[in-house]
């Protein structure tokens, strides 16, 4: 009552006071709600330690709650020596106790092979299990495991559905995830419009993936109506999230003055970022601002190093600028296309 106000003023001071006596007696869910209290610091000081004490004894008692809290208490090694095998002891106990969280956790140990032998077939097991008890993390992993055939006979049509649960959940990579099937037609029929859907619902979760998707929807007006403003604005989003495609296109962006203001400046800026993390067409288009000049001083060696980044990725443009003696510039127009 007074963890959840119920009746009472809320005092997790109060609450813990009163999980303390009866977990002192020997009740399991009071053990597990006071080891809840301390590795949160809800009414009590903060303390991993204590945390697992409790844990520990509700879980003895077979508390699957306890049990997985303290699986994860091992894994993380908070309060207790770093063990994976520990940890996987105790989802066991829980997950087979028809815990969700655990049967996911548990999956996930298996997928990776952490504190257990590598199985992607008891993953998908486990996966399923929890997926079958709505937890739109095992949902969605369990799609992957369909897409990808791990574990699993390959098949996009149970990927398709599992995503689909995840994604009606809120699962922001599953919404992402079904709307690249929408449009790339993978075990459903194509449609921009679903998967434009779809990839807005995970870039207003902040998805990057989704948030550089959208942006190419609206650069190309597929699945929505044209807009370089809107294409600016995801391509930006994503690109501050480290998205090095993203990078790129607002770049390009800014260096047409496409949806934004003109700013070579800002082009510069947002082509270093990409090609700082590889991208060959960044690479190249950086290497053309250092050649010409523009927002930066001219430098050829500079021009040069970003130009061999690019060719030695095996990007034929780069490999044309570097054995051309003039300017590339009017040739790269022509051939870079946006990612």
């Amino acid at each position: 009552m007074y963890e959840n106000g119920e009746g009472v003023e809320k005092s997790d001071t109060q609450a813990v006071h009163l999980f303390r006596k009866a977990a002192e007696q020997g009740d399991a869910d009071a053990q597990y709600a006071l080891g809840y209290a301390y590795a949160n610091g809800a009414g009590v000081k903060k303390s991993d330690t204590q945390a697992v004490a409790w844990y520990q004894k509700a879980a003895d008692q077979g508390d699957e709650d306890a049990q997985n809290s303290l699986g994860f208490m091992y894994e993380k090694g908070r309060g207790v020596e770093k063990s994976n095998t520990q940890a996987v002891t105790w989802y066991q106990k829980a997950a087979e106790q028809g815990n969700a969280i655990a049967q996911y956790n548990l999956a996930v140990a298996y997928e990776n092979g952490t504190g257990i032998e590598k199985s992607n077939t008891e993953a998908v097991k486990w996966y399923r299990k929890a997926a079958e008890q709505g937890d739109a993390d095992a949902q969605y992993n369990l799609g992957t495991m369909y897409e990808n055939g791990d574990g699993v006979k390959k098949s996009y049509a149970e990927a398709l559905g599992w995503y689909r649960k995840a994604a009606e959940q809120g699962h922001a990579v599953g919404q992402y995830n079904l709307g690249a099937m929408y449009e790339d037609g993978i075990g459903v029929e194509k449609s921009d419009t679903e998967a434009v859907k779809w990839y807005r619902k995970a870039a207003e979760q902040g998805d990057a993936d989704a948030q550089y998707a959208l942006g190419l929807a609206y650069d190309n007006g597929y699945g929505v109506k044209k807009s370089l403003t809107q294409a600016a604005f995801w391509y930006q989003k994503a690109a501050e999230q480290g998205d090095a495609r993203a990078q790129f296109n607002i770049g390009v962006m800014y260096e047409r003055g496409d949806g934004v203001k003109k700013s070579n400046t800002q082009a510069l800026e947002w082509y270093r970022k990409a090609a700082e993390q590889g991208l060959d067409t960044a690479q190249l288009n950086l290497g053309v601002m250092y050649e010409n000049g523009n927002s930066v001083e001219k430098s050829a060696s500079k021009a040069m190093y970003w130009y061999q980044k690019a060719a030695d990725q095996g990007y034929a443009p780069a490999k044309k600028a570097l054995k051309q003696s003039h300017s590339p510039l009017n040739v790269l127009r022509n051939l870079i296309k946006k990612a």
